[in-house]
């Protein structure tokens, strides 16, 4: 049988776990496909996954439903999350897995332990103006040419300035205990900062607060926010060199965590 997984959980975390050795079901937890999601103990530790069927594809659905059932899970127990699209060929390769990777795994659990994850997107004018971009064709020394060369420089200087002032002021507002920034220009000659903050789940309240200040003081920048979430950047960053054996298609790292933001309608 093939086990689609969900995400890594702590056996504690799970009473009706202490007296079974075989998967049991979440109550009222329905997975990918519709199918029943079960709690598969593993030592100390408890793998959430459901029955698969190969021959079935995945869609957009499917990843909304993953995220779902990890953000069940996250209500309960510290989680590390599998990549959307995970796949065990059988009881066998989940088992060995686990056990090969489980003192990485009870390490990152701990690591991660009563933190939360808050993702802020901040829309920024763009500094460098519209003219980013432009193509010259190079016509021997063009002064033209070279002009645009510098300017363009000029600007994603400028551009990056600006980043890193923004992404500043942000740290030094909400204090987090780890964090992670991307940046990107939009269509509309917008930068979209994306700012993952590592957070005490018990400090929840203040960092809306916090957010709810920005907003009112901070009118130049439009932000958005969303989470708690389950700390999917940062359970990236601690599990990067880990592998597995998973079925192909899904042949991916163990666990990833890059969710899309579809899931963002559980916040």
């Amino acid at each position: 049988m093939a086990w689609y997984a969900y995400c890594i959980g702590e056996k504690q975390a799970f009473p009706e776990l202490a007296r079974h050795r075989k998967p049991i079901p979440m109550e009222s937890v329905l997975g990918v496909s519709g199918s029943q999601v079960f709690l598969y103990p593993a030592s100390e530790l408890a793998i959430i996954v459901s029955e698969h069927n190969p021959a079935e594809a995945f869609n957009q659905k499917s990843g909304v439903v993953h995220a779902r059932v990890i953000a069940d899970c996250f209500q309960h127990s510290t989680v590390l999350p599998f990549r959307f699209g995970t796949v065990f060929r059988d009881d066998e390769c989940l088992r060995k897995s686990i056990r090969s990777n489980q003192r990485q795994f009870l390490g990152h659990i701990d690591k991660l332990r009563g933190k939360a994850e808050m993702h802020l997107k901040i829309l920024v004018d763009d500094c460098g103006g519209h003219a980013d971009g432009k193509r010259l064709p190079v016509d021997g020394a063009s002064q033209e040419y070279f002009t645009n060369l510098r300017e363009n420089a000029a600007r994603q200087r400028e551009r990056q300035t600006r980043a890193r002032a923004v992404s500043f002021q942000m740290h030094r507002l909400f204090v987090p205990l780890d964090e992670e920034v991307s940046c990107r220009l939009t269509d509309k000659c917008k930068m979209t900062l994306d700012i993952a903050h590592l957070i005490d789940r018990k400090c929840v309240e203040r960092y809306l607060s916090k957010y709810s200040t920005a907003c009112a003081s901070m009118r130049e920048y439009q932000m958005q926010l969303s989470g708690p979430w389950p700390p999917y950047h940062f359970v990236h960053r601690l599990t990067c060199g880990v592998h597995t054996h998973v079925q192909q298609p899904a042949a991916v790292d163990m666990p990833v965590v890059r969710i899309p933001e579809p899931a963002s309608m559980l916040v």
